[in-house]
């Protein structure tokens, strides 16, 4: 909130905007009723990142006119999570999207440049893990954050991950993404001078539970520094990490 403000601030400082449009733009309606959506239009006020859409349950419709509504009202980049293949190329006969199938993401605009402190670092225990690794990814990147992407280094191959020392010492923060027993969490948080996101996927056998003994396992971390969300939350992930890799710009 702060940091939008302080831009509207800063524009009538310069010169760039009158009083009377720092106004309006302070004053915008809080929401906009669609009837099957109120759209959240002080997000970004409240929060420094406008409302993102999430696809799952929605039809191709309703995106669009959530989208529409969103542009309408001045934001150019428009992030849908959870968006399967069939919404999407409805979707682009009437906004224009990036549709990247691999992390069920679609977004309008484009993917602005860095301006993060340092780098996020996404790792996967293994390549199975990747779908909900890119969703994270994405996120941080569609939010400023240059990623570092290194999968399959899970616990199975230890040296796998041993031989990235490098770039794990060197991240400002690390998302750690793992099904099974969900071992790459701790591993990592012992190895890190930075937070950890652990992010358990509902990946492996029967008694994996969906992710469930995963999710438990980065809950009872022994390495400290460790935080965890919920199971197959990619987004919430990279969401997190972008306000951990932007906070000393914040303050």
């Amino acid at each position: 909130m702060n940091e939008e403000i302080r831009k509207v601030l800063e524009s009538v400082r310069d010169g760039s905007m009158t009083v009377e449009e720092a106004l309006l733009r302070l004053k915008i309606q809080p929401f906009e009723d669609l009837g099957f959506a109120k759209v959240d239009l002080h997000r970004s006020l409240r929060q420094g990142a406008p409302e993102v859409i999430y696809g799952a349950g929605k039809t191709a419709e309703q995106i669009v006119g959530i989208i529409r509504t969103m542009q309408e009202n001045g934001q150019k980049q428009v992030l849908i999570t959870r968006l399967d293949k069939e919404s999407a190329e409805l979707i682009r006969k009437s906004v224009p999207i990036t549709y990247r199938p691999e992390a069920r993401i679609g977004f309008c605009g484009s993917i602005p440049e860095p301006d993060g402190l340092g780098r996020v670092l996404v790792a996967t225990g293994g390549t199975s893990d990747i779908p909900v690794a890119e969703e994270a990814a994405l996120t941080a990147e569609f939010y400023g954050n240059e990623v570092i992407r290194l999968y399959d280094v899970g616990v199975a191959g230890l040296h796998r991950l041993l031989a990235h020392k490098e770039e794990i010492m060197s991240a400002s923060v690390i998302i750690a993404i793992a099904g099974m027993e969900g071992a790459l969490a701790s591993v990592i948080g012992g190895l890190a001078d930075c937070p950890v996101i652990a992010v358990p996927t509902s990946v492996g056998y029967g008694a994996s539970f969906r992710g469930l003994s995963a999710l438990l396992s980065m809950l009872n971390s022994c390495a400290s520094g460790v935080a965890v969300v919920n199971i197959d939350n990619g987004f919430g992930a990279g969401y997190y990490a972008n306000m951990i890799n932007h906070r000393e710009k914040k303050a």
